[in-house]
């Protein structure tokens, strides 16, 4: 059984910095694409960056260049998102997702838009509140 479990959320001041982790169980993240979404209260989904399974590529979301950083550790199963500079509308619950087959590529609807629900495997979310 596939399981991804997050940790690392909480209340940070804005300019501070978190660092999500998402650990993976019964499957190794290496055969996998992954990202991270997140839903803002009121608002939707949206992707802010994934991985390439075989590159390695990397891509984020415009609103979140220069500030997050995707990683993984293999030897770990785990996923990280680096967060830094953080702004009050960051604000929200963040996912990690993880899919064999989904590419991981510039702007895909699969990562960043709408078709993102249609991801293999997600973790439980975990709430990031950015605020003073």
């Amino acid at each position: 059984q596939v399981q991804l479990v997050q940790s690392g959320g909480g209340l940070v001041q804005p300019g501070g910095s978190l660092r999500l982790s998402c650990a993976a169980s019964g499957v190794s993240l290496d055969d996998y694409n992954v990202g991270w979404v997140r839903r803002a209260p009121g608002k939707q989904r949206e992707g802010v960056s994934c991985m390439g399974k075989r590159d390695g590529n990397t891509y984020y979301a415009d609103f979140v260049k220069g500030r997050f950083t995707i990683s993984r550790d293999n030897a770990e199963n785990t996923v990280y998102l680096q967060m830094n500079s953080l702004e009050p509308e960051d604000t929200a619950v963040y996912h990690c997702a993880a899919d064999l087959l989904r590419p991981c590529l510039h702007d895909s609807n699969w990562y960043f838009g709408a078709e993102s629900r249609y991801l293999e495997e997600w973790g439980q979310g975990t709430l990031v509140t950015v605020s003073s």
